[in-house]
């Protein structure tokens, strides 16, 4: 059975800064295309980032390249999210993803129902 679990959420104010985590168990990670989505209430999941084996890492560019880094330690079976220069927007609840499937299309990994594995989410709260 493959386990996901974050952590890493916070109230942070806007410009701060916050790193999430995703401890990844039951499968091997390195092989694993890995993917943070996000979703604040009324609205639907979205693609943050992902960390793939072909590719390399992929970044929602409308809402947060430049502000947001995603990386992997496949030693430690863990996934990260570097959050900085938070706005208000960026509230949300904060998912890591796990897919079994090696894609050489980018957009693949942007579509939440091409993830197999999920974990439970943390809250990031930016206030102004």
């Amino acid at each position: 059975q493959v386990q996901l679990v974050e952590t890493g959420g916070g109230l942070v104010q806007a410009g701060g800064s916050l790193r999430l985590s995703c401890a990844v168990s039951g499968r091997t990670f390195r092989r694993t295309v890995m993917g943070w989505f996000r979703q604040a209430p009324g609205k639907e999941r979205e693609f943050v980032a992902a960390v793939t084996t072909l590719t390399g890492t992929l970044y929602n560019p409308d809402s947060v390249k430049g502000r947001f880094t995603v990386s992997r330690d496949n030693a430690k079976n863990t996934l990260y999210l570097q959050m900085n220069s938070l706005k208000s927007e960026d509230t949300a609840v904060y998912y890591c993803a796990a897919s079994r499937t090696i894609s050489s299309s980018d957009s693949y990994y942007r579509t939440p129902r091409n993830y197999d594995y999920w974990g439970q989410g943390t809250q990031v709260t930016v206030s102004s």
